[in-house]
């Protein structure tokens, strides 16, 4: 009787553990930020990832499943609206009251200006601030927000490890506060994903030393933080916002830009047309390369921002140094 009853004991117990366990149903916008917040949730949950496979933040639409991924969500994950427009609309119209957590905003977020035309005319590599008027829109210019919103800042901040680091921060503290019971697994997951990026970023130190003087041209300009935090050379961008193709102009520019410059080397991106780095480069010494900053070619999950940044630093490398 006394072993019946243990056991039943322990199937009670067995039951109800889930239930003050469960973890908060969490939605993440890009696969980028999803990496971070996986990582945080390991051994308690899996947060949910809106645009997935090699879709683009920039030209991507909204599926029906992800409005009902949204509406179900405890909390949600973005870096803001003027990378990801297309959740603008949506966020607003949320009645389930979830937390919704704009990550641009975190504390300790280290911001740069939005650089001013492909080219970077006005771009100053000395200055490690970047110079201020090289990253000014021109005033009156019509339609020159290029859809990125708040104000003139960059938002592609997670290509920078301590950027990353800063979200962290503010996604642990977010899932904590929404779910206290498993505080102690964030607060854990947080402290291996702290150690992981500062091994991340010595390695990217040492790898990309060899090429750092050595200018290159990128798809969009979406790599100003991995240029900050590491020294690298970006000469210009084939255009300023990928959802709006460049011209015959802008192309004879960088075209142009790249003879100029010496650039060795010129990146595709694999969400975008890559005709267009064929066009640039010919007639130049320049070879080209592809760089992934939004890990479209990735599986989701703990590892890929990891992988991602690699992956970033090794396309530079060898493209630069065969190029040498």
């Amino acid at each position: 009787m006394k072993s019946t009853s243990a056991l039943l004991f322990a199937s009670t117990m067995l039951l109800a553990a889930p239930a003050a366990a469960d973890s908060p149903n969490v939605v993440v916008s890009i696969k980028p930020i999803h990496s971070l917040v996986a990582s945080i949730m390991q051994g308690v949950g899996e947060p949910s990832l809106i645009v997935e496979g090699a879709a683009s933040p920039h030209t991507y639409n909204m599926k029906p499943s992800n409005a009902s991924a949204l509406q179900a969500a405890k909390v949600v994950f973005w870096v803001g609206p003027g990378l990801e427009a297309f959740l603008d609309k949506p966020l607003d119209a949320l009645t389930s009251g979830a937390k919704v957590v704009e990550l641009s905003e975190a504390p300790g977020i280290e911001k740069l200006k939005f650089r001013e035309g492909g080219a970077f005319e006005a771009h100053d590599h000395g200055d490690e601030g970047h110079g201020e008027e090289g990253h000014k829109h021109a005033e009156g210019e019509a339609g020159h927000d290029h859809d990125h919103g708040h104000g003139d800042t960059d938002l592609h901040m997670w290509l920078d490890p301590m950027n990353a680091k800063a979200m962290a921060a503010a996604i642990e503290k977010t899932l904590t506060e929404a779910d206290p019971d498993n505080a102690g697994a964030y607060k854990a997951n947080l402290d291996a994903l702290n150690k992981r990026l500062d091994a991340l970023d010595a390695k990217l130190t040492e790898t990309v030393a060899p090429i750092k003087d050595k200018p290159f041209v990128v798809f969009h300009d979406a790599y100003q933080y991995f240029e900050h935090r590491y020294k690298v050379r970006v000469a210009g961008s084939i255009t300023v916002s990928p959802e709006v193709l460049p011209g015959a102009e802008r192309v004879s520019q960088i075209h142009a830009k790249i003879k100029e410059l010496g650039a060795t080397c010129v990146f595709a991106e694999p969400q975008f047309e890559p005709k267009l780095i064929n066009v640039v480069i010919e007639g130049t010494p320049a070879k080209s390369g592809t760089l992934d900053p939004e890990a479209g070619t990735l599986e989701a999950g703990p590892d890929l921002y990891f992988q991602m940044m690699e992956g970033i630093g090794t396309s530079l490398k060898t493209c630069l140094t065969s190029a040498s």
